[in-house]
């Protein structure tokens, strides 16, 4: 019989005491956090720790870098900002730039509108941060590395306002410190409303425009109350970039920016999408780029020759300019019509107007095809080869020198060191008078003459009539290969209208306060005359030849006497033709703007045209005012048996008495010192 064992009884187990916890063994616990009262008593004094020191490092700033900080009763007195009325000669306003502004002007006087773009494009958070936006800093500081750039900045309205009041806009961790500090100071000494209306009225808006009431009559003609919303966004929007987006030279630029402040006015609520909208498809255009359109390049020119110290003046200033409205009409009418109808064809790009009269006072001036799509000013800045239009330089200078129009010269193969020019159609025309060589504009003729009568006087007769550009000193230099502007070289032809005496360009007749008190004149004196008559008349008489019977047919108006002279430089880069009547010079330039050839254009071609439609437009003399030194219309061809010739060149002295001018140019020819350049040829 088997017996059944028995399993071991489980012990008793204890029994639990009341209020104990089930706890698991600590190997079988989950993994958690537990706050305490200890946990929470460090974390306070950690807090409590970096609170301390950084404000003992704020107060260090402060104590380092805060400037002595002036009165805010001091950041209420307006600088004046006076405005500039420019008048044509006959007293018709051609614009105003700048506005006077003598006090500052209340929020309500600003239009809602544009408080409202300024503060949704520029500081979002302004009526709920202390000066110092925290928030917008570091969005600033993400979008920054993500774009791997400066793309967006984190000032605030008072961070600004601090940096225009009193500091540069450098980019210096100094600088930044000093305007944290400025920015909480300036919260700590004024309301909100104070702030917004100082920076409202201090703050750069482009064209010595300071704050939006000026701003707003600036390129609107009203005050800043009364704009709305297209133009509150366009000027809202020149905060980025004044210069850049400025609506009077770059308006594309600037509608573009007006859309992103629309967008962010909708963003931020002020406005709705439906407003937003309608500002975006009938966008702001400034009064002022109208009236930039016909004389924008003349303006601009006469506002750098304008007195340093004009901004001084407490009260708007009068600009009293030489522009004759009706020539400047013309010229501009004849630029659009020779661009519109010979543009494409001949592939030029843009062209260039100057019109001088005897006292050398500009009467009409155009640098382009457009001054809104680009105000670079090509009758006065831009430098370029003149070609044959140069050579009444060296003709000048050997007439000086004791040659005559009708000496026979050889127009045949030359050689100066290499240098072997051609002339525009290939062909060498043999013996011929100065005069034809001149009237037909061959190359070899004054390449010979200059090296007759030395590159030194012809340098020197070119600086004598204001020509002041590189010239090189090779052979070169007898077809233009120097480098001048429109300006100066119409200029240069201005002797040959007043009697043989260089003046100054200038567009000013005076600076007048709008009481009438004159400040300053422009209108300078000519100097004494340098040439004598007998050589001006027989100037004169050649550049009529050249009109009459030479490359230049195409510049005859048909009405009055005129005389000119044609220049191409290499590969058709450049064609001018600048020619004068009794009492005006008028200068045409055609190219292209990156220096690429055209298709042939020549200056006897585009050039010559504009410069006679030019001419009809100008009124005519009543009576006619004769030409200084001319006793008939041009100079007589006859071809006597000369006693010399230019293919085996000997100078011939003139047997009349020099002057002292004469010697003064002998003197300079023989002394002066050129600059160089590399040899460069060109065609006709």
């Amino acid at each position: 019989m088997t017996t059944k064992r028995r399993r071991p009884a489980k012990p008793a187990a204890a029994p639990r005491r009341r209020g104990a916890s089930r706890r698991r063994p600590a190997s079988k616990r989950r993994p958690g956090f537990r706050l305490t009262f200890g946990w929470l008593m460090r974390a306070f004094q950690a807090l409590a720790v970096l609170l301390l020191v950084g404000l003992i490092g704020w107060v260090g700033l402060v104590y380092a870098y805060a400037p002595e900080l002036p009165d805010t009763d001091e950041l209420w007195r307006a600088a004046p900002q006076p405005g500039l009325t420019f008048v044509a000669d006959d007293g018709a306003v051609l614009a105003r730039r700048g506005a006077y502004q003598a006090r500052i002007v209340t929020l309500e006087e600003i239009s809602p509108f544009l408080i409202d773009a300024v503060i949704s494009t520029e500081d979002r958070r302004f009526y709920g941060h202390f000066g110092i936006d925290p928030f917008g800093m570091a969005r600033a500081l993400v979008a920054n590395l993500r774009a791997g750039g400066v793309v967006q900045g984190g000032s605030t309205l008072t961070q600004q306002l601090a940096k225009n009041l009193f500091l540069t806009h450098e980019r210096s961790f100094d600088r930044k410190a000093k305007e944290l500090i400025l920015a909480v100071w300036l919260e700590t000494r004024l309301t909100k409303r104070e702030i917004l209306t100082l920076y409202l009225n201090r703050v750069y808006l482009g064209a010595g425009a300071y704050g939006f009431e000026a701003a707003a009559r600036l390129y609107f003609g009203k005050p800043a109350a009364t704009l709305g919303l297209a133009e509150s966004a366009l000027l809202a929007g020149l905060l980025k970039a004044p210069s850049r987006l400025s609506p009077t030279t770059n308006l594309d630029a600037a509608h573009a920016r007006t859309e992103i402040v629309l967008e962010a006015m909708t963003a931020a609520g002020a406005i709705t999408t439906e407003q937003a909208l309608v500002a975006a498809r009938a966008p702001a255009v400034p009064v002022s780029y109208a009236e930039a359109g016909t004389s924008g390049w003349f303006l601009d020119w006469v506002g750098r020759a304008l007195p340093p110290d004009w901004k001084a003046r407490a009260s708007n200033l009068v600009v009293r300019t030489t522009l004759d409205r009706e020539l400047q009409a013309a010229a501009a009418e004849a630029v659009g019509a020779a661009l519109e109808a010979h543009g494409a064809t001949g592939r030029i790009g843009q062209a260039a107007v100057v019109a001088i009269d005897r006292q050398g006072r500009v009467r009409a001036m155009v640098g382009g095809d457009s001054y809104g799509r680009s105000p670079f000013n090509r009758a006065v800045d831009a430098k370029r080869q003149p070609g044959s239009a140069f050579k009444p330089v060296v003709y000048l200078a050997a007439l000086q020198a004791g040659w005559r129009p009708e000496q026979r010269v050889v127009d045949g193969p030359v050689d100066f060191g290499g240098y072997r020019p051609t002339n525009y159609d290939n062909r060498y025309a043999g013996e011929m008078t100065l005069a034809d060589a001149f009237v037909r504009s061959r190359n070899t003729v004054p390449v010979r003459l200059v090296e007759d009568i030395g590159r030194r006087r012809v340098i020197a007769t070119a600086q004598l009539l204001g020509i002041n550009g590189r010239l090189p000193v090779d052979a070169s230099l007898a077809l233009g290969t120097g480098e001048t502007t429109l300006l100066e070289l119409s200029a240069a032809y201005v002797p040959f209208v007043n009697g043989g005496r260089f003046v100054a360009p200038t567009g000013i007749v005076d600076l007048r306060t709008e009481a009438g008190t004159v400040l300053s004149e422009g209108l300078g004196e000519p100097g004494a005359p340098f040439l004598s008559g007998e050589v001006l008349r027989m100037m004169q008489g050649m550049f009529h030849g050249v009109v009459q019977r030479g490359t230049g047919k195409r510049a005859d108006p048909g009405d009055r006497w005129v005389g000119g002279k044609t220049g191409t430089s290499q590969n058709w880069r450049d064609a001018w033709f600048v020619g004068f009547s009794h009492d005006l010079v008028v200068g045409v330039w055609v190219g292209n703007d990156d220096n690429s050839p055209m298709n042939k254009v020549t200056g006897g071609g585009v050039p010559a045209e504009v410069f006679a439609a030019i001419m009809r437009a100008a009124p005519t003399p009543a009576p006619p005012v004769p030409l200084p030194g001319r006793v008939r219309q041009e100079v007589a061809r006859a071809d006597p048996e000369p006693p010399s010739r230019v293919g085996d060149i000997k100078l011939t002295e003139s047997t009349e008495d020099k002057g002292f001018f004469d010697v003064l140019l002998r003197w300079l020819g023989d002394n002066i010192e050129p600059r160089t350049q590399p040899l460069r040829s060109t065609d006709n």
